[in-house]
């Protein structure tokens, strides 16, 4: 009867709208990472790493959606340094002394998402085989195993997931909203993790582009972990116009590309 009545409520049609599209933005940073670290199996492993991922993912949100009740609780300070530090100009703690298991959880994957990409990009300036990892000869490029890539997916999907389903408990108290918004959000990112994945890696500077992206959110993960809010939309409006201008120097290259290849034609 629940689900009927929902059915029928243009509000929860709403909800659910609006919803997707908060997890479809949300579930960005997880895609690029998954592109990422997918590019760095052999070929014949990619697309089945991918899919794992991003059903692993899948799976995880639905399961702690169902400990709906213990995820809201992670809202609640564990322990308080009761540190005395700057205020703000209302007299309010200029940072938050107080941690709850969600700002240790966003603090874990933000140091870990800061060290996996800056450890990237030194694979990316300087492409030596570290411990781990094998050399793939004809890129040049650092690989790591496939059950290395399955682990470090699996983690920050954890970190993801936790932050997409508190995401959704501000947006609706339904929970078959929740779940049928993550089925959807995390279909669509099947369909666009191949498609994605293959033009980074066809397109090398997006390379270093993405793993900035990846710096930049693990940073804002550990703002957030430590009660500093920065709003997602300064985020992705940064994000949008650094494609937007990578894009442009592609079209570029591209023409003069052409341009040399006509005009080399014409000589001979």
């Amino acid at each position: 009867m629940e689900i009927l009545a929902l059915l029928s409520d243009p509000a929860a049609w709403a909800a659910l709208l609006t919803l997707i599209v908060l997890e479809v933005v949300l579930g960005i940073d997880n895609l690029v990472f998954i592109a990422i670290l997918s590019n760095k199996l052999p070929p014949s492993e990619q697309a089945m790493a991918r899919r794992i991922g991003l059903s692993l993912a899948l799976v995880m949100r639905i399961g702690l959606l169902m400990l709906i009740g213990w995820i809201v609780t992670l809202q609640t300070p564990l322990f308080d340094f009761g540190i005395q530090g700057a205020t703000g100009p209302h007299g309010e703690p200029s940072f938050e002394t107080a941690f709850s298991g969600r700002d240790l959880i966003l603090l874990a994957g933000g140091f870990f998402l800061l060290w996996k990409a800056t450890k990237e990009i030194h694979h990316n300036i300087d492409p030596e085989p570290a411990s781990g990892t094998l050399l793939d000869p004809k890129k040049g490029v650092a690989q790591i195993t496939f059950s290395a890539a399955i682990a470090q997916i699996v983690a920050l999907d954890l970190v993801f997931s936790i932050d997409s389903i508190l995401t959704a408990v501000g947006m609706t108290d339904h929970v078959p909203i929740m779940v049928t918004a993550v089925i959807i959000t995390v279909s669509l990112m099947l369909v666009a993790a191949d498609p994605l994945a293959r033009f980074i890696e066809k397109n090398p500077t997006l390379v270093m582009l993405a793993l900035a992206f990846l710096v930049m959110i693990g940073l804002v993960l550990i703002a957030d972990g430590f009660g500093f809010h920065v709003p997602k939309g300064y985020i992705y409006a940064a994000m949008g116009f650094s494609v937007a201008v990578e894009m442009l120097n592609m079209v570029g290259r591209n023409r003069r590309a052409r341009r040399a290849g006509v005009e080399g034609e014409t000589v001979q």
